[in-house]
């Protein structure tokens, strides 16, 4: 790091290809270049270059004074994901009688070019500016000579033909560089690939990050590159396969798709009611940590070894597993606070893509959604030799009472019983089944009708057995079982019932006119509470209620609050924008609703 001694002696100096001065502390993007350009060091002094905050033109102090706001912004330039490669620079604060300065002392890169925010800036002198092709191509050969991760590598034997190039010019390239920048490269794809760093001019060929990212086949090339997911019925690999499925392909498709999986096939939602007009969405497994910790074992994982990425869930926790333990100066000591790359191309590809954000500080995000989840601090095995596994236990919150798997003690498995039961928890049985219709049946078949059949069967039924009409008793069964889990099959409990009453216990002796006025009651108590559902004019008001506690609310998260389908969520949600009350912004999956008029 430099002195104090050496800070006096650049003020003393004018501005030249390695010194840049400002008396500026907001300018952010002009700080950003300039680190950019030290980055890439055009001229290759290999010699550090230095931002100098504080300083006039002339050399004068500004009178500036260094808060903890100031060194917290200039910090984070180094983490922002906006400069790729990472910089490698350092932040000091020196005070002198006229003021305060901040130095930025910026390493030049080993992996040229440098973009900022996809555009390569370079220095000449004092002044700073994007790039020639000239000027590029020089970085593109100065990386070639410091190759030294795989995924840099050359893949031998392997031409563009490979490549999805249709991929790479409509899904990366619009996304890696400016719109401008862009419109005038006519560059043929060779050189375009390789100021990307994925292509090698010395060998004319691919690099084997580029296969992984576009390659046609990359399996072909690179046995492993694939991700494996089992889900097991159990607690370990012993139990049944249940579901099984194999990413491959390369990344700019497949994390698409691996995307996609984890939130409608991994991720379930329910709702817990936290108060009378509000519920918390709990996962059981938590929609982006999950995908932070999938998406770091791919971009992490060592691409030489044949072996995928596995990600397997079972009963109680979901295990991701790549192989390739800690690298370069991660160490288990200082894991997770210090960070680096075995496949920075890949690492840096995948941040353009969207799918890995701040550098550094995913762990900890991971960490503290899981918790707030009910899922505990996920578990990283470090004492694996040639792998790296997490564990991520499945959300106790979900499976609160209500909402996990009802036990056997639930459902009696003897007639006596139940008739024990009966005269004593009636409405505490009707409101369980009208609980369990409602989660399980669609609207055609709500209890509704089946009520009204019960009390028609209670009027018609013969004075010697009043409940036990057999067409009733078959229409019931019939419609409960379109939908019911067999754990809630009622078909045995139902004849148990009805033997019962035939055969009535010496010890229990309920006479059916009893028995059937208990039965009237509990029908128009089910019938009173399922006539609450609400009246169809009264949607939009509740959605405007919802869209109000949450903006970013989504269509199946209505559908669950408001009790109706998709489809009928989806017909208000469009009669609410074409009437103007409420509009969308941002994307399907990112976006929000704006009330625009109430």
């Amino acid at each position: 790091m430099i002195t104090k001694k050496e800070v006096q002696q650049i003020l003393s100096e004018t501005e030249s290809y390695c010194i840049e001065r400002t008396s500026s502390t907001k300018n952010a993007d002009k700080f950003c270049q300039a680190i950019c350009a030290f980055s890439n060091d055009i001229s290759g002094s290999r010699k550090n270059g230095y931002l100098i905050i504080g300083v006039h033109d002339n050399g004068k102090l500004s009178g500036l004074k260094v808060n903890d706001e100031l060194l917290l912004q200039i910090s984070n330039i180094r983490t922002d994901g906006n400069i790729l490669p990472q910089p490698v620079m350092s932040v000091e604060k020196f005070s002198f009688y006229g003021g305060d300065v901040l130095i930025v002392e910026v390493q030049p890169s080993d992996f040229p070019p440098v973009r900022y925010r996809g555009r390569v800036w370079v220095r000449v002198g004092p002044r700073k500016s994007m790039a020639s092709e000239a000027e590029e191509k020089i970085l593109i050969e100065r990386r070639l000579s410091n190759v030294r991760t795989f995924d840099a590598m050359p893949c031998l034997r392997t031409t563009t033909a490979d490549l999805d190039i249709t991929l790479f010019k409509k899904e990366f390239l619009p996304q890696a560089i400016a719109e401008e920048v862009l419109a005038a490269d006519k560059r043929p794809i060779e050189e375009q690939l390789a100021s990307l760093g994925f292509f090698d001019l010395r060998y004319n060929c691919p690099t084997t990050g580029a296969i992984i990212l576009f390659g046609k086949t990359p399996e072909r090339h690179l046995p492993g590159s694939y991700v494996q997911y089992v889900r097991f019925k159990g607690k370990d690999r012993a139990g049944d396969i249940i579901n099984e499925h194999k990413f491959s392909g390369n990344l700019c498709k497949e994390l698409i798709k691996i995307d996609a999986f984890i939130e409608t096939s991994i991720s379930q939602k329910r709702p817990i009611p936290i108060s009378v007009l509000r519920e918390e969405t709990v996962s059981n497994y938590p929609y982006w940590a999950t995908r932070e910790l999938l998406m770091n074992a791919i971009m992490h994982r060592d691409y030489e070894s044949n072996m995928p990425v596995q990600f397997y869930e079972y009963d109680d926790r979901i295990e991701v597993q790549n192989p390739g333990s800690l690298y370069g100066k991660v160490s288990p000591e200082n894991f997770p606070n210090v960070s680096d790359y075995r496949n920075p191309y890949i690492a840096e590809a995948m941040k353009i893509l969207g799918y890995v954000n701040r550098f550094s500080r995913g762990v900890f995000r991971v960490q503290k959604e899981l918790i707030e989840n009910g899922n505990g601090k996920a578990s990283f095995d470090l004492s694996l030799i040639t792998a790296f596994r997490v564990v991520e236990k499945v959300s106790e919150k979900y499976f609160e009472a209500g909402f996990g798997l009802e036990t056997d003690q639930d459902y009696p498995e003897n007639a006596t019983q139940i008739l024990e039961d009966t005269t004593q928890k009636t409405e505490d049985t009707t409101q369980k089944l009208e609980n369990i219709t409602q989660k399980t049946l669609p609207r055609k078949h709500h209890p509704e009708n089946t009520t009204q059949m019960l009390e028609k069967t209670v009027r018609e039924a013969p004075s010697i057995y009043p409940i036990t009409t057999q067409d009733t008793t078959q229409k019931t069964e019939n419609t409960t079982q379109k939908r019911l889990p067999k754990r809630y099959d009622i078909e045995g409990t139902t004849q148990k019932f009805k033997n019962t009453l035939h055969e009535p216990s010496a010890e229990y002796r309920i006479t059916p006119q009893k028995t059937t006025q208990k039965f009237k009651d509990t029908t128009q108590k089910t019938k009173n509470t399922t006539q609450k559902r609400l009246p169809r004019s009264d949607y939009p008001e509740q959605i405007l209620y919802f869209v109000k506690e949450k903006p970013g609310i989504t269509r199946k998260e209505l559908s669950e609050l408001l009790n109706i389908t998709a489809d009928g969520v989806k017909y208000h949600l469009k009669s609410l924008v074409q009437r103007g009350v409420i509009k969308r912004e941002g994307s399907d999956r990112s976006g929000k609703w704006v009330i625009v008029k109430i």
